[in-house]
């Protein structure tokens, strides 16, 4: 070789093979996701739960897996397309932070759900750069359905399919009297209850519908608008079914008859509604013709940026956690003050202390246990303390009411006091069957159960409170699974007249209240 011969050229280095650049994002993700899991573990954990113990939500088991093979569906159109981490988009995560803080704080935990899910899609937007999300946008979003919202849907349900029925009844001209949610006819009465809503045939439905749009459609118009058509027409097919239900026992002449496997027969009917919406999405489909190839790669394809993607990820890592440290570092006092809400308690009259209660959960608070009028009456008494999360006293509330693991829980209300009335949430519980009346005491006076009162509490976790917020549950000791319908009413007029007869309790909660203040 002649000392004057040029040197070759350096060939520059490629990315090797086809998905080359998702592989060099999968460490980040990794690292991304597993730091998102550890700092959002509650979340996680409470919308497992929920899915598992509410019909209504069963199918979120499916959403990954759903996902997944939407993924791999468009895995040869992003066989090339450049990892272009991008630090930038790591600011649409501060209002996600603030978000879920906020949730936090008020206690809204499928609020803390969205807002992990989208800091999720911050993760991947960051990371994988504009061009690579777009392409995979579909089956990333279609994670939100992982989170177990719409609960607070319910009561609107239960009022348009109540409205429904209604109309389908006078318009048929048969004759029936209606009092709220409340039908009575001859052959019985009808009350419209939250398994009627239609909840879990709605939910169900909107997640079919996103699916079925991302599978046939290619248009974002066509796609929204049968995400549209998904959500109407169940809730009209809901009031058929509830329509249904009533007329077959006006015809049956028997309003239990026709109840009797009313659920069973919405997933039936569910079935045929999900199949009607596949005939009216099918001639409007987009074929998208035979698969195509990976295509050649560019000339010009960049080497993986895979530290450019890790740091990026580190970043959105430390980013999220700013929301649970802040609000561990106001919980710690919280913690501390539990035990010091551990004072003895005394109701009087006709109360004494009774053994403590084992329960599935624990509650973040002094629970104090006491049998009354003869032991025919049990009143359970949890005090926070002053800076209590709003989380912290809904959790109570559930466990406490008995709605934490019931099928369906019926709620009405009952006030008593003149002076300074108190709200008691009267819910009875089926599956397990249960009775129970709950008040909520904050800043030393009767609180309601509504956003009013968490804002409340969120604004005395943060400032600091004057009171303790006292949560008093009543309820009777008599059996309720084998009861009959003639006893379950007298069990509620029984534990409705102990409230207007203690009288005294309110004053003692207030006392108990500022003495654990203080």
């Amino acid at each position: 070789m002649s000392a004057d011969t040029a040197p070759a050229p350096v060939t520059p280095v490629m990315a090797a093979g086809p998905w080359a650049q998702l592989h060099a994002a999968i460490p980040a993700l990794a690292a991304g996701l597993l730091a998102i899991g550890a700092l959002f573990w509650r979340e996680v954990v409470a919308a497992v739960e929920v899915w598992d113990a509410s019909t209504a939500y069963n199918h979120c088991f499916l959403v990954l897996p759903i996902a997944a093979w939407m993924a791999w569906e468009r895995r040869n159109s992003v066989a090339y397309v450049p990892l272009r981490p991008d630090l930038r988009a790591l600011l649409l995560g501060i209002p996600l932070v603030i978000g879920w803080f906020l949730a936090d704080r008020i206690g809204i935990m499928e609020g803390r759900q969205l807002a992990v899910i989208f800091l999720v899609e911050v993760l991947f937007l960051s990371v994988l750069g504009w061009p690579l999300f777009r392409l995979l946008m579909a089956p990333l979003l279609y994670l939100i359905f992982l989170v177990p919202f719409g609960a607070f849907l319910t009561p609107w349900l239960q009022d348009v399919t109540a409205w429904f029925t209604i109309v389908g009844l006078n318009m048929l001209g048969i004759l029936h009297y209606t009092d709220g949610l409340v039908i009575e006819m001859q052959v019985g009465t009808f009350v419209i209850a939250e398994a009627c809503a239609g909840l879990r045939f709605l939910i169900a439905s909107i997640a079919f519908g996103a699916l079925y749009a991302c599978t046939i459609y290619r248009s974002p118009t066509r796609r929204a608008v049968f995400i549209v058509v998904s959500i109407v027409v169940p809730i009209i097919a809901n009031g058929f079914r509830a329509l249904g239900i009533v007329l077959a026992g006006y015809w049956l002449g028997s309003a239990e008859a026709a109840a009797a496997d009313h659920v069973i027969y919405g997933w039936v009917f569910f079935s045929f509604v999900t199949l009607l919406l596949i005939v009216i999405g099918l001639p409007f489909r987009e074929d998208r013709g035979p698969e195509m190839p990976i295509p050649p790669p560019p000339a010009d394809l960049p080497v993986p940026p895979r530290k450019a993607a890790l740091y990026v990820a580190l970043a959105g890592a430390v980013l999220a956690a700013l929301g649970p440290g802040l609000a561990m570092g106001l919980e710690r006092s919280a913690r501390a003050g539990v035990a010091g809400s551990a004072a003895p308690v005394t109701l009087g009259g006709d109360c004494q202390a009774a053994p403590a209660v084992t329960r599935r959960r624990p509650i973040a608070a002094g629970v104090h246990e006491f049998a009354c009028a003869g032991g025919q009456i049990h009143i359970t008494v949890a005090v926070f303390t002053p800076s209590a999360n709003p989380g912290q006293i809904v959790a109570a509330q559930r466990v406490l009411s008995g709605e934490d693991g019931a099928e369906e829980a019926e709620v009405n209300i009952l006030e008593t006091g003149q002076a300074d009335p108190v709200r008691w949430r009267m819910i009875e519980t089926r599956k397990p069957a249960g009775l129970r009346a709950m008040a909520l005491w904050l800043d030393g006076r009767p609180g309601g159960f509504g956003l009013r009162a968490r804002l409340t509490q969120a604004r005395a976790s943060l400032l600091g409170g004057r009171n303790a917020p006292v949560l008093l549950v009543v309820s009777p000791t008599a059996d309720m699974h084998e009861a009959t319908a003639t006893q379950r009413t007298q069990l509620r007029q029984g534990l409705a007249g102990y409230l207007q007869r203690r009288a005294d309790l309110p004053v003692r909660i207030v006392e108990l209240s500022t003495a654990t203040a203080r």
